[in-house]
C-alpha cells in the first residue's frame, strides 16, 4: 500500500495545482476520485492498494494491457539512441518504419501517414487535409464537413466543430463555419433487411442534397460510433456511405481513434465493413496508450494529387512523429501481429456478447445491448420491459451516484455515459482471456443488481 501521508499530500497538491479533464468540479473538490498508481495486465491498483479490473482499457487505449516490457524497452532504447527529432524537412528511422508498419496493415492503398499526438489532432489534420485538397485542386468552395448526430470527434476547435454534442460545445460557441450534422445509424440497430438499409441511405442522401453536395469536402464517420452507445451499423451501411461519397465527389473519413489497432478484431474496424475510405484517423490503441500518438492515413492518389497541386500540406506540429512514440507504435504493431491479438478478439467476442446478453436479460434496468468485438454499450432504463427510460434527473442520479459507488465496490472500471441515453460502455483490453471476461461480467452483474434496486425504489416512490 502506498504511504498514506504521501497520498494525502498528493490529494492536497492535486486540488491546488492540477486541472482535471472532463471531471465535475464538485467531485474534484470532494476528492471523489481514485489515484491510480500501478497497472498489471488487465488490472490497475489505486493508492489504497485496491485492485480494479479495467473494463475500459484506460480510455479505449491500453489494448495490450499494463506492464508490457517490450513496449517499455522500445521507448527506453529509442530515448537512448535519439530522444527527439522533428519531422520537418527531415525524417528519422522510427517514423519511417512506423509509416511502413501502418501501410502493411491498412486496407487498399491507404499508405501515407501524417503523425500527430492525439485523436483530436488527427481529426483536425483530416479536416485541414480535405479543405486544402479541394482548394489546391480548383474547388475552394468545397469546405463543408459533415458528421453524424451524437458523434464525438475531439476537443480542438476544428474537431469540436465536427462533434455533434451541443452540450460540450456550448461554452465555446460560436463554432467554426462550415460544419453540419446528418443522421447516424441508430435507427438501423438490429436491422438485417437490405431494403430498410437502402431506405435509410436514401434519406441520408436527401439530407446531403439539402446541404448542397458540391459544397461538401468530407464526411466523417466511425465504424462503430462510440458516443450514443456503440452504435453498430448493419451490413451494407458503410458500402452505402462509400457509394454516396463517390457519387458526389466527397471524401470519406473513417475515424478509428477508438476502433483502430484491433478493437473490432481487425487492425482497422472499417476492414470488416468491406470498404476502403479515403482517409483514416487513429490514436489511443496505436501505442496501447504507453505514449501519446495519433495520425491521419491517406490514400496514395489523394496524397499525390495534393502534392502535385500544392507545394506542401500546410500543417505540422513540433512533436508529430516523435521518435519515442513511433518506436512504441512499431513494437505495438509487432506484438499485435505476433501474439495473435486479433484472433483473440475474434475468438472471444461471441463469449463477451453472450455474457453481456445474459446480463441484459436478467436485469430489469438493462434495456439494449449494442456493439462488436471488444466494444460494447449497455443502455439502461427505469423499466426495460415496458421501455420506460430514466428521467434526466434519474439518469443523473444513476450515472453520478448509484453506478460509481457500485463500480467502486465491485472493483470494476467501465464508463458511465449519458451522451444519447443512460449507458455503461464496456471495452476491455484486447489481451483479456475467458477468465477476465468472466470476472468482468460477474462484477458488472453486481453493479446492475444495484441499479435494479434503484429502479425498484423508483416504483415505490411513485406508489407512495
Amino acid at each position: 500500500m502506498t504511504n498514506q501521508t504521501y497520498v494525502d499530500d498528493l490529494r492536497t497538491s492535486a486540488s491546488k495545482h492540477l486541472i482535471p479533464h472532463f471531471t465535475k468540479s464538485k467531485d474534484w473538490a470532494a476528492n471523489r476520485w481514485p489515484i491510480i498508481v500501478e497497472g498489471d495486465g488487465c488490472f490497475v491498483f489505486d493508492d489504497q492498494g485496491r485492485k480494479y479490473l479495467d473494463g475500459l482499457s484506460g480510455l479505449f487505449c491500453v489494448n495490450l494491457g499494463y506492464g508490457r516490457d517490450d513496449l517499455v524497452a522500445a521507448a527506453a532504447n529509442q530515448m537512448k539512441k535519439l530522444s527527439f527529432a522533428p519531422n520537418w524537412k527531415e525524417a528519422h528511422p522510427s517514423a519511417i518504419e512506423a509509416s511502413a508498419s501502418i501501410a502493411a496493415v491498412t486496407p487498399g492503398d491507404l499508405n501515407r501517414t501524417f503523425f500527430v499526438n492525439s485523436g483530436s489532432e488527427a481529426v483536425e489534420a483530416a479536416i485541414k487535409f480535405a479543405r486544402q485538397y479541394f482548394w489546391a485542386n480548383g474547388e475552394p468552395w468545397r469546405r463543408r464537413i459533415i458528421t453524424r448526430h451524437l458523434a464525438y470527434h475531439g476537443t480542438t476547435m476544428g474537431a469540436l466543430s465536427a462533434t455533434a454534442l451541443p452540450r460540450i460545445k456550448r461554452p465555446f460557441e460560436p463554432m467554426l463555419d462550415g460544419f453540419s450534422h446528418i443522421s447516424n445509424s441508430m435507427a438501423l440497430t438490429g436491422v438485417d433487411d437490405p431494403v430498410l438499409v437502402e431506405e435509410h441511405l436514401r434519406l441520408l442522401e436527401e439530407e446531403i442534397i439539402v446541404l448542397d453536395p458540391s459544397s461538401i469536402a468530407l464526411l466523417i464517420a466511425e465504424p462503430i460510433q462510440n458516443s450514443g452507445g456503440a452504435i453498430t451499423p448493419p451490413a451494407g451501411y458503410w458500402s452505402g456511405l462509400r457509394r454516396l461519397c463517390d457519387k458526389y465527389g466527397i471524401l470519406l473519413l473513417a475515424d478509428e481513434v477508438i476502433t483502430g489497432f484491433g478493437r473490432l478484431g481487425s487492425f482497422f474496424g472499417v476492414e470488416s465493413m468491406g470498404v476502403i475510405p479515403d482517409m483514416v484517423t487513429f490514436a489511443k490503441g496505436a501505442t496501447s496508450g504507453y505514449v501519446p500518438l495519433g495520425g491521419l492515413i491517406v490514400r496514395d492518389a489523394l496524397a499525390s494529387k495534393l502534392f502535385e497541386a500544392a507545394p506542401s500540406f500546410t500543417h505540422g506540429s513540433t512533436f508529430g512523429a516523435h521518435p519515442v512514440a513511433t518506436a512504441v507504435l512499431n513494437a505495438n504493431v509487432a506484438a499485435i501481429s505476433n501474439e495473435g491479438i486479433l484472433d483473440n478478439v475474434k475468438d472471444l467476442q461471441n463469449l463477451l456478447s453472450k455474457e453481456l446478453t445474459r446480463l441484459r436479460e436478467n436485469h430489469i434496468c438493462a434495456y439494449q445491448l449494442r456493439g462488436s468485438g471488444f466494444l460494447w454499450a449497455l443502455e439502461l432504463a427505469a423499466d426495460s420491459e415496458n421501455m420506460r427510460p430514466f428521467t434526466p434527473s434519474q439518469s443523473e442520479e444513476v450515472l453520478g451516484e448509484v453506478v460509481p459507488a457500485a463500480l467502486d465496490e465491485a472493483g470494476l472500471i467501465v464508463r458511465p455515459d449519458d451522451r444519447g441515453g443512460t449507458m455503461l460502455v464496456i471495452s476491455p483490453p484486447l489481451v483479456a482471456n475467458e477468465e477476465i471476461i468472466g470476472q468482468l461480467c460477474e462484477r458488472l452483474d453486481t453493479v446492475l443488481s444495484k441499479v435494479d434496486r434503484f429502479c425498484e425504489s423508483l416504483s415505490k416512490r411513485k406508489e407512495g
